[in-house]
């Protein structure tokens, strides 16, 4: 008996000690959770004072050029010696390409009201290269939508995401400034056409398998899951559908956090064909019925492949009522000036047809 006792006795201890490291394991993450929010909070606060400062240093000089009337021949030489009083006075942070970004930026957005909080200075800098009015305010809108790093808006900006964008959508939208935050509340509002793997780093003259494609996605899933955009979660990858007796693979499967739904994407390094759809198709079936949880919303198919036949795959669309989208996917930057060229012959065109009508 007391050493049945004694058993018990080290067994309630052992769960009162498990219990108490569980707790300590849940004390110790809540204050390193209270301590990351604290410097995340703190490196916010010091960015947006950056952000101000540099706006009002700008403003002060601007407005100085005005009442003084300063010419432009005299400008450069004036941030110059601005530059080297300003360096001797506070050390580093007032170069001369610094202290000329802040005059710009004062220019550029006069309405210190405009200024976005989550925006570093090193974002607005980088913004500040963008030319077109419409290109900004979009870039800078994903930026803060996104949570873009400064590395990850360069790339966007190099892989011409904007004019992608612009003519992926209505095209009457090219004439309008995309100044409102842009909502997602249907399918067609998370997909892309063409998908830009530019980080996948794959060189022009070699050959790739699905399989291989896959797997270097899976190596730069965050890269994949910043191009794909906002609200994407990671599931899984090769999953598993059983089909009668035989046994089907989804490439990848993620789930998004704002539709509320399974999206699954079936990789090809070729064209699309009318059979790939079908195949979507049974994959979007079958997570509706074997799946989907009770608040899940319909699950959407990507087809992401090399090539793509707008007629075909408007065919074979037709009359499914899952929605499945094909969308080509890239390997390279795409060539700005071809899209651009794009840009404008759709806005000669529709400047045309409303001078005629």
């Amino acid at each position: 008996m007391k050493k049945k006792s004694r058993s018990l006795s080290l067994v309630r201890r052992h769960i009162k000690k498990t219990a108490l490291n569980r707790q300590y394991r849940k004390l110790l993450s809540d204050i390193g959770t209270t301590v990351e929010r604290a410097k995340n909070n703190a490196a916010i606060a010091v960015n947006h004072e950056l952000v101000q400062a540099n706006w009002n240093i700008g403003r002060h000089i601007v407005e100085f050029e005005q009442e003084g009337n300063v010419k432009a021949e005299y400008g450069s030489e004036l941030l110059a010696r601005l530059s080297h009083d300003l360096k001797i006075k506070f050390g580093k942070g007032f170069s001369h390409r610094n202290v000329l970004d802040m005059r710009r930026f004062y220019l550029e957005f006069p309405i210190r009201q405009s200024l976005t909080a989550e925006l570093s200075w090193t974002h607005i800098v980088t913004l500040l290269s963008v030319s077109d009015i419409s290109a900004r305010i979009f870039y800078m809108k994903q930026c803060v939508n996104e949570n873009w790093s400064v590395r990850e808006l360069q790339r966007q900006m190099n892989a011409s995401l904007y004019e992608r964008h612009t003519l992926s959508r209505d095209k009457k939208g090219i004439l309008r400034h995309q100044r409102k935050r842009k909502i997602i509340r249907y399918p067609k509002d998370i997909v892309k056409d063409p998908y830009v793997l530019d980080f996948l780093g794959i060189q022009k003259e070699g050959r790739l398998s699905e399989k291989q494609l896959e797997q270097l996605i899976i190596d730069n899933l965050q890269k994949f899951i910043l191009e794909l955009g906002k609200g994407f979660a990671f599931i899984a990858r090769q999953f598993k559908i059983p089909i009668g007796k035989k046994t089907f693979s989804v490439d990848l499967v993620f789930y998004h956090r704002i539709l509320k739904c399974f999206v699954l994407f079936d990789l090809k390094t070729r064209a699309a064909r009318h059979d790939d759809i079908g195949q979507m198709n049974w994959y979007l079936n079958y997570f509706m019925a074997e799946e989907n949880m009770q608040d899940d919303n319909e699950p959407i198919g990507i087809i992401l492949t090399a090539e793509k036949d707008d007629i075909l795959v408007e065919y074979a669309l037709g009359g499914l009522s899952n929605k499945i989208f094909v969308s080509k996917y890239q390997l390279y930057l795409p060539n700005k000036k071809d899209l651009r060229n794009q840009m404008q012959n759709i806005i000669e065109n529709r400047m045309t047809t409303k001078v005629k009508k």
